[in-house]
């Protein structure tokens, strides 16, 4: 239980420094990003398994990663962090114990969407820091 609230809580920290990185209007830090996104698809990754959320349907996970360009934009960063607010806010999440079968698809949903966008943007941050 103490690395599941450890991992929220890190996963909630790196989810207002990316809004902050985004509120700038500054270039993107494609170092920073590389290094938070790889950090958040390594959390969520452990949620997705420690909590039990399998995956969805993987025509969905495919979906959502072939819209993202090569290059990333701050419109990737704002879709990665709805993503991380929608789960966290999620009712499975926030109050133990509810039972919502369509709550859970969403949750379940939305962390495999953090783990693959994370993943993604990983990716192509690594690229356009060189």
């Amino acid at each position: 239980m103490e690395e599941v609230n450890g991992d929220f809580q890190r996963l909630l920290k790196l989810h207002n420094e990316l809004v902050r990185t985004i509120a700038k209007n500054d270039p993107l830090d494609y170092q920073f990003i590389s290094e938070a996104t790889g950090e958040i698809k390594k959390r969520a990754a452990r949620l997705q398994s420690t909590l039990a959320l399998g995956k969805p349907e993987a025509a969905e996970k495919k979906r959502e990663t072939q819209d993202l360009e090569a290059q990333i934009a701050k419109d990737d960063l704002i879709l990665l962090c709805k993503k991380i607010e929608s789960f966290i806010t999620n009712p499975i999440i926030e109050v133990p114990g509810t039972v919502d079968a369509k709550q859970l698809e969403r949750a379940r949903r939305d962390l495999e969407s953090v783990v693959a966008l994370s993943g993604d943007l990983k990716k192509r941050a690594e690229k356009q820091k060189h």
